[in-house]
């Protein structure tokens, strides 16, 4: 069995070392349980190119802006990207966007549409407790976790997707992670973690470890 997976890590508010030592992590965990797990990392610039070359998952925690600080934006995903990415998963492709994947991406309607929701805000660092819907334990199997984190809020089309996770912390409730079919692919998004206490928390390491799995349809829902 193998498993190869793309990963594009790290933006102006999200290290890059702390994405890469939890995708680390992950994959380490992942290949105890399946073995021939390989994963690459890229830039965006590498993204169609890869997309060709048929991963069986790609995962993206990177917002769209890339120096979001400065008076002109640049933001890197265009129609064309968009449009390989969509491609790829109705054509058995697996994808997860990952906490900043899903953030600013507002303008980028194909992408947004793929995903069936979006980060629109989040408050000060805080103490997020995340709770797992009844009969999402194919991917979550903690009832409950928590942690210091950003409390996303999201948009998300809850009848066009199953949701996995809700969120819930002073700021209020909201949902966490949502997964749904693609075309022949599958999607999953995933609102935690920024910090590196959530990001290598072991029921979310976990979490990431079989939504892997699931993208990659080595488990069903």
């Amino acid at each position: 069995m193998s498993l190869k997976i793309t990963a594009v890590l790290g933006d102006y508010y999200h290290n890059e070392k702390v994405s890469f030592k939890a995708s680390e992590n992950t994959v380490q965990m992942l290949n105890e349980e399946i073995g021939g797990v390989e994963i690459k990392y890229i830039s965006p610039n590498e993204l169609i190119e890869d997309l060709n070359k048929k991963p069986d998952v790609v995962i993206l925690f990177k917002e769209n802006r890339l120096n979001p600080e400065d008076d002109i934006v640049t933001i890197w995903m265009d129609k064309d990207t968009a449009s390989a990415i969509t491609k790829y998963v109705e054509n058995g492709g697996g994808w997860i966007a990952w906490h900043s994947g899903m953030a600013k991406y507002e303008n980028v309607t194909e992408y947004i549409s793929m995903l069936r929701g979006q980060f629109k805000y989040h408050g000060a660092h805080q103490i997020v407790e995340y709770i797992a819907e009844p009969g999402s334990d194919f991917i979550v199997k903690d009832n409950t976790f928590k942690f210091l984190d950003e409390h996303y809020m999201v948009d998300c089309e809850e009848e066009n997707t199953n949701v996995l996770l809700r969120s819930r912390s002073v700021d209020g409730d909201s949902i966490a992670a949502w997964a749904h079919e693609y075309g022949n692919g599958r999607v999953m998004c995933i609102a935690p973690a920024h910090l590196e206490e959530g990001l290598l928390h072991p029921a979310f390491q976990k979490m990431m470890v079989n939504s892997l799995k699931w993208c990659a349809r080595k488990i069903s829902s």
